[in-house]
């Protein structure tokens, strides 16, 4: 019999619906900069392979390459499922660009070192009443909480998680990447869990706080309104950071990603690799156009290219075919409780 589960006064200020509109908006606009960051690798490397010619050593300089990835296991492999895919099947940018540009003008100028104290704080109140269940139980409270709110939704939550896991087993990943990919949206539950003011501190790309927002940030403009453009120190470029502190010791913007990392970090055998997809996989200035270099310390490279291995499966893995969940659970039942000592979980 599985454990009951304990859940907190579930808010009904906020629609499952509309949270996953602006999630998909997001999503949407996040593949079509990826797609066109591809096209134009392509377009340089066909130059370069044209007008370069080749060199006695190149044959060496790849091979100490390919040596170099293995090392660092096979979950950094490149991904296989969606090689067959058309990319161009996801809406177009003109799609969600109204609805984006205003969701990230308020993310923007609410997101401030003040706000993620205060929810940090919350959070870790002693007095807050934690919800207690296991991780299964969580899949089908987010499932739940977001479709029924939504008749028309084409895509269940609970398909999404297990479509991510699913491409990454197939595509012969270690199983606790297999889990990130079955949890790494569970984060989302703070919006009914009373941890969040809005879909603006729940979904979204994320970002540090306390420094200069970096220009690579989407729609950058709009953090001309956030009061900590204009303070002393957390205007500057690294703000209250020191130079090589560690992409793990940034301060990140509030939401969905954070608040699972907090969540499971300390309640989980998931591996660094695997933490690193859960709290930066949106965090596309650093993970996509390599902003905050400065913060960087020996290993963080290796994150960094951990969340890039996970990246695909996250974007593209919506458009595959439903997952027979009875058929596949008992399967990821195991593997939760291989990585979760305690199979009841504190959110």
């Amino acid at each position: 019999m599985a454990p009951s589960a304990t859940y907190p006064i579930i808010s009904t200020t906020h629609s499952g619906a509309d949270l996953e509109a602006i999630s998909d908006a997001v999503d949407e606009i996040n593949v079509l900069k990826f797609k066109a960051a591809q096209q134009v690798t392509e377009i340089l490397n066909d130059n370069n392979n044209s007008s370069v010619p080749s060199s006695p050593t190149s044959e060496s300089s790849s091979t100490t390459h390919e040596e170099e990835e293995e090392d660092l296991g096979d979950f950094d492999t490149p991904s296989h499922f969606d090689s067959s895919k058309d990319h161009s099947r996801f809406r177009q940018y003109t799609t969600a660009e109204s609805r984006v540009l205003n969701f990230y003008t308020e993310q923007h100028t609410k997101q401030t070192v003040s706000h993620n104290l205060a929810a940090r704080a919350h959070f870790n109140s002693p007095d807050r009443k934690r919800p207690e269940m296991t991780i299964w139980q969580a899949i089908e409270c987010l499932n739940s909480l977001i479709d029924e709110s939504d008749p028309d939704t084409e895509l269940s939550q609970i398909q999404h998680l297990l479509q991510s896991a699913e491409a990454i087993r197939r595509d012969g990943k270690p199983r606790w990447m297999q889990l990130v990919g079955l949890i790494h949206d569970l984060g989302k539950l703070m919006l009914f869990f009373q941890l969040a003011s809005g879909q603006w501190d729940v979904v979204g790309d994320s970002f540090p706080v306390g420094c200069k927002f970096s220009e690579k940030c989407i729609l950058h403009e709009s953090f001309s309104a956030n009061p900590d453009s204009g303070h002393a120190v957390y205007s500057t470029e690294q703000g209250i950071y020191a130079p090589g502190c560690g992409i793990e010791n940034l301060m990140m913007s509030w939401g969905h990603d954070e608040y699972l990392y907090q969540v499971v970090k300390d309640q989980s055998t998931i591996p660094r690799e695997g933490l690193a997809m859960i709290r930066f996989h949106s965090f596309y200035p650093w993970h996509r156009e390599e902003a905050y270099g400065w913060a960087m310390k020996e290993g963080d490279e290796e994150l960094r290219r951990a969340v890039r291995a996970f990246n695909p499966y996250d974007l593209y893995s919506k458009s595959d075919e439903p997952v027979d969940v009875e058929a596949v659970k008992p399967y990821y039942m195991e593997l939760i409780d291989e990585f979760f000592p305690n199979k009841v979980i504190k959110w």
